[in-house]
Order: structure tokens, then C-alpha cells, then sequence
């Protein structure tokens, strides 16, 4: 393609990406495709020679769109928006084509000199404390791009473990590292995000989820109760992330409280704003950030709620040197003549970068901050009809306060009834919806994601999931009529369910907090199920794990169960004999129960490999954790 042909076929893919983006309520939300279907549509091998540009572009609506779930379609009510703009769109067009890799100031000093002004200019938008200013005279801060907020707390916990491991190396210099690090622990709410775990898998750091109140946010005390018990048993404390919207129910730790305890204990206190950040461009929303002031480290999504599309994630920190001693490091052929110039290789893992500021500075300058604030409202408002509408039918119930634009709820009547109306709503591809968990519910969440919502976009959604439901209620009415559990064929009976092997359960990995759970492990069956509700053999129509979740639990010891069964922690432990190996395997307690009945409230966070021991396999579930 020369520049003649680029220039021609440039003016119709925009006119392509105008066409999509303006007419995406005409498309299914979902894609109606199964895995690997386009295996058959593809060659085996590339091309030889190359193809003309009209047969590769025919093949976008051939092959491309009939697999994309249309993220930006008013219809979009899964996980958090990830929105983008005509700005943005142009601003990555200009940056894919000056193509730099700004690894330091000296290979393309104006990416990190945007960079530190743009973000500067974000940080004062949303009304963070000066001292995450990159040009502020007290401060020794600053922000940074990075790609996801995965990163970012996975960056944040290997710079806390570092500090941590430079200062007990002044009274410990004789300890190698590894072995101060087995003794590291940081903490995260039941709530936090599943990132959270991977950084700590990641970083060999043990993580500790803890529970929250009943607005499911993060208190001081539980934290500094914590950390108490924590230290009884040799344990280091490094880092708390604490959660401002939390995946699951948006909801909100207490940063009042917490950042205190963090600095009186020595924590570093890292807070994940992912989508709620963009809400604190608004004034009003800015309550939840009291206690920032705390914080050694602060992130957000702009491309979530701002409109810059992925991936544009801001980073803050309050002492850049703690990053650049986590980082650092300086090959000859990366150095320069700058030396005292910001190089942002230091505060990232890779090496490369991209010129991700562009993006972000043609959407602040495009829209400025009284458009962006009312984008964020109207989204707000969207919820708020949203959730006027659920509360106005006797049949649905709202199990969590709607915060921001989530709004969760489910069908009243059980799991199974939600499940099921979650399951048709998904197959009709009218709109897209995923599942939680709170403790032992199921609920359904319904994201306000598009700029392009309107309260037409609201009603219209409503109306279909009222359809759904009240067709599924008919139907179970129906079937209840001219039935009698003492009849029905379809329900289970305890006494004829098979004990699975502890071994290998028969339930799949879930996230291990209670935040956003899409399958939940099976109920224990056989003798043992009679510790759960009287309504736990009742028939399952749609199948699947979630709907065998009971509401309700009639003893102290069902609760307990239920507690582990919607819960795993992440807890490696470093100082046992299994350390070597990387064999690791689930452990549910209600697995427990069934096999072992005489032990059966042993808690163990994981079945370590039991190749590791030569003891009998039902000794695996006692192994102690730390």
C-alpha cells in the first residue's frame, strides 16, 4: 500500500468507524458464535502474496464483526464501561503513526513531557492532594501512564515489598531477601478486585482478604485487628489495597479510617479507583475520597468512564523514588546526556511505552472538564431511572445500594429463578448482563456503560427483562399447579447423590472474593446436606452451579460453610516443604465435610500437591497454612 491508497482507504474506514459507532444500536450486543468458529473461515497458512485491500476489508464484516460483543452499544451492561470518543480515536491515529517507544525523556521527550503535564493537569480534576504533582515544589511524586490497573497494584506491591526489604536489611543484613519475603503479608478487602491475588501469586507475597461491613466496605478496626493477629504469628505487613467501587457492588472502602491505621502500622496504603475514579471529576462524588491524603499510591481507569479508550490507565505515587529503586536499572545504551530528566522506564515493568498521553490530552482539550462532569451525571441519572424502574416491581429486589451507574438486582424466589433470567436475557443477544455474588445470592448487575444511553435505551432494556421474568414466573406457576414435590422427578434427593473425591472436585476455580463470582462451588450433598436449607432439594431447571446456592441456612454450621464456599483465600505459603513444588489444587470445605466428617471445619486456604508427602490422602486436607 503506498501513501496515495493509505490516504483513500484512511477517509473510508473512518467513514466505516462513523457508520459503526452511530448505528451500533442496530446490532445484536453478543455475538452468536461458538469457540473456534472461525477456524473455518481462515486459511490454514498466510498468504504468500499479498491480497488487494477490498477483499481483506470485505472479510471485517465477513469474519470480524459476527465474533465482537459491541462494547460501546447503549445496550452494553456488563462489567464497567470501557468507552471511547471521537477525540481519543484521533489522538491514538496520531500516535500509532509517530509510533515512539518513550522509555526515557531522551527517546522522545515530548511523550513523557505530556505525560507528566497531562497528568498533573487529572490530578487536580480530581481533587487529589499535591503531593502526586509531578511540578508542585513539596512534592516528590508523581503520575504515570500505565496499561491496567492490574499493573499498577502488581507495581505497587513489588515497590512495597522492596522498601520493606531495604529497611529490615538495616537491622537484618544477613537475611537473604527470599526469606524476609516469605514472611510478607499484605490485605485486601473480600470485595477487592481478583487482581489483587494475581499480584500476590505474582510477587510471592501472601494476601489477605478481609471481611467487610454490611455495605460491604473495608472498616479500620477489622484492619487493624488484622494486623495484630498477623504479627502474633511472625508475620510482616507491607501493603493494604483498598478498593473505592468495587467490581461486585461498587461499593466503597473506608479510606478515613484505614489510611490512619496504615500509617501508624507502616503500611503502604494503595487505593484502586478503577471506574469510580473518573466519577470524582464531579464535586459531589468526592466524599469517598476522604482519606487520600494517606494514600502512597492512587489509581484509575480513564478508559473506563472518561471516554479514552484502552489502554490508558493513571498512576500516582507519592514518592517516585520508591519506584525507581524497584525498577531501575541503567545499560549503557539507555543512558543519555539528561541524566536528570524523568525516565519512566524506572517506574513501570517494561521497557517500552507508548505514547498513550496523546489520547488523553485531545479528550480533556475536546470536551474540558464541565462536558466531561456532565457525561459522568447523565450516566449517574441513567442508573438512577434504572433503579427507580426495579424498585417499582414487586417481583425483583435490589440486595445492594446502587452506587454510581451500577445498580445490582435479582429475581425474587431464589437463585435458580435468577440464573435463568440471566441466562435468556445473555442467549437473545438483546443486551449483555454478568453475574455476582453477594455472600450467598446471586444478583445480577446492569452497568449504565454508553454515552449513548438515553432513557429510551433504560426503558426499552426494562421491558425485556420484565418480559423474560414474568415468562419464566408463568411458567414455574404452571408447573407447581400440576405438581407436588412429593411427584416431581426433577427433584434431588440428598440421599442419592454420589460423594466426589476430594482430589479432583467437580467444581470449577472461582474468584476467590465475593465481588463478582460467575459460578459458585456445589452445595454438599449426601447425608450432609440437610445443614442447608429445606429448600436445597428443589428442582433446578436451568442447571449450573449458581442456582444450587441456598439463600438462607438453618445452623451456625451451614452458615460456615457457606461463608468458605463464596470465599477463597489467597494465601501462598513459603516456609513448608511444598514450596518447590507448583502443583496447587482447590480445597473446598464442603469436599471436606463429605469425606471427612470426623474433622470436618479444618480450614486450609489450598490442597497443596500432595505428591510433596507420603501420608494418606485424607491427611491433606489438616496441612497447615500460614
Amino acid at each position: 500500500m503506498h501513501a496515495e491508497e493509505y490516504n483513500r482507504r484512511g477517509k473510508e474506514l473512518v467513514d466505516y468507524i462513523t457508520e459503526y459507532l452511530t448505528k451500533i444500536r442496530e446490532r445484536r450486543v453478543t455475538p452468536d458464535v461458538q469457540p473456534g468458529y472461525m477456524r473455518e473461515l481462515l486459511p490454514e497458512n498466510a498468504p504468500l502474496d499479498g491480497e488487494n485491500w477490498e477483499s481483506i476489508f470485505q472479510d471485517v464484516e465477513k469474519i470480524i464483526m459476527p465474533g465482537v460483543v459491541h462494547w460501546q452499544s447503549p445496550h452494553m451492561h456488563a462489567y464497567y464501561p470501557a468507552l471511547t470518543s471521537w477525540p481519543s480515536l484521533l489522538g491514538d491515529m496520531l500516535a500509532d503513526a509517530i509510533n515512539c517507544l518513550g522509555f526515557t525523556w531522551a527517546s522522545s521527550p515530548a511523550c513523557t513531557e505530556l505525560e507528566m503535564n497531562v497528568l498533573d493537569w487529572l490530578c487536580k480534576a480530581l481533587g487529589l492532594p499535591p503531593h502526586f504533582l509531578h511540578y508542585h515544589p513539596d512534592s516528590i511524586g508523581g503520575g504515570i501512564l500505565q496499561s491496567t490497573v492490574s499493573e499498577c497494584t502488581l507495581v505497587s506491591l513489588l515497590a512495597a515489598r522492596k522498601d520493606k526489604i531495604l529497611q529490615l536489611k538495616k537491622v537484618e543484613a544477613d537475611s537473604d531477601d527470599s526469606v524476609i519475603n516469605s514472611r510478607f503479608i499484605a490485605y485486601a478487602s473480600d470485595q477487592a478486585h481478583s487482581s489483587v491475588e494475581k499480584a500476590g501469586l505474582i510477587s510471592l507475597v501472601k494476601v489477605r482478604f478481609l471481611h467487610t461491613d454490611e455495605n460491604y466496605g473495608l472498616r479500620g478496626s477489622t484492619l487493624q485487628s488484622a494486623i495484630k493477629e498477623d504479627r502474633k504469628k511472625g508475620l510482616i505487613p507491607i501493603m493494604l489495597c483498598a478498593t473505592l467501587g468495587t467490581t461486585g457492588v461498587c461499593s466503597f472502602d473506608y479510606l478515613s479510617e484505614l489510611g490512619p491505621v496504615c500509617a501508624r502500622e507502616g503500611l503502604w496504603l494503595h487505593v484502586d479507583a478503577a471506574y469510580a475514579g473518573s466519577a470524582f471529576l464531579c464535586p459531589e462524588f468526592r466524599g469517598y475520597l476522604e482519606g487520600i491524603e494517606f494514600a502512597d499510591s492512587f489509581v484509575f481507569n480513564p478508559s473506563k468512564w472518561m471516554m479514552v479508550h484502552f489502554d490508558c490507565t493513571a498512576f500516582w505515587v507519592k514518592d517516585k523514588c520508591k519506584l525507581q529503586q524497584t525498577f531501575s536499572v541503567d545499560p549503557l545504551y539507555l543512558r543519555h546526556d539528561n541524566s536528570g530528566a524523568t525516565d519512566f522506564m524506572h517506574w513501570q515493568i517494561p521497557l517500552s511505552r507508548r505514547f498513550r498521553s496523546l489520547k488523553l490530552w485531545f479528550v480533556m482539550r475536546a470536551f474540558g472538564l464541565r462536558n466531561l462532569q456532565a457525561h459522568i451525571r447523565h450516566g449517574v441519572e441513567m442508573a438512577k431511572l434504572f433503579e427507580s424502574l426495579v424498585k417499582g416491581d414487586p417481583n425483583f429486589e435490589m440486595p445492594a445500594k446502587r452506587h454510581l451507574g451500577l445498580v445490582v438486582f435479582c429475581l425474587k424466589g431464589g437463585n435458580a429463578r435468577t440464573q435463568e433470567l440471566l441466562q435468556k436475557l445473555t442467549k437473545s443477544g438483546a443486551m449483555f448482563l454478568i453475574p455476582a455474588a453477594i455472600h450467598n445470592k446471586l444478583i445480577i448487575r446492569f452497568t449504565v456503560t454508553s454515552q449513548f444511553t438515553t432513557p429510551e435505551d433504560i426503558a426499552r432494556d426494562w421491558a425485556i427483562i420484565r418480559q423474560t421474568a414474568a415468562a419464566i414466573l408463568r411458567r414455574q406457576s404452571r408447573r407447581l399447579s400440576v405438581s407436588t414435590p412429593e411427584l416431581n422427578d426433577e427433584a434431588v434427593r440428598p440421599e442419592t447423590q454420589k460423594v466426589q473425591s476430594p482430589i479432583m472436585p467437580s467444581v470449577k476455580r472461582t474468584t476467590r472474593s465475593l465481588s463478582c463470582s460467575s459460578a459458585l462451588p456445589e452445595m454438599p450433598r449426601g447425608r450432609d446436606a440437610t445443614i442447608f436449607s429445606e429448600d436445597a432439594s428443589a428442582p433446578n431447571p436451568t442447571g449450573g452451579n449458581l442456582s444450587h446456592i441456598p439463600e438462607q441456612t438453618n445452623s451456625v454450621l451451614g452458615r460456615k460453610v457457606l461463608k468458605k464456599l463464596t470465599k477463597f483465600y489467597s494465601m501462598p505459603s513459603f516456609a513448608q516443604t511444598w514450596m518447590q513444588c507448583g502443583m496447587q489444587q482447590l480445597y473446598c470445605p464442603a469436599k471436606s465435610f463429605e469425606v471427612c466428617p470426623p474433622q470436618p471445619w479444618i480450614i486450609s486456604s489450598r490442597v497443596n500437591c500432595f505428591n510433596c508427602f507420603n501420608m494418606p490422602q485424607m491427611d491433606s486436607y489438616a496441612l497447615p497454612t500460614k
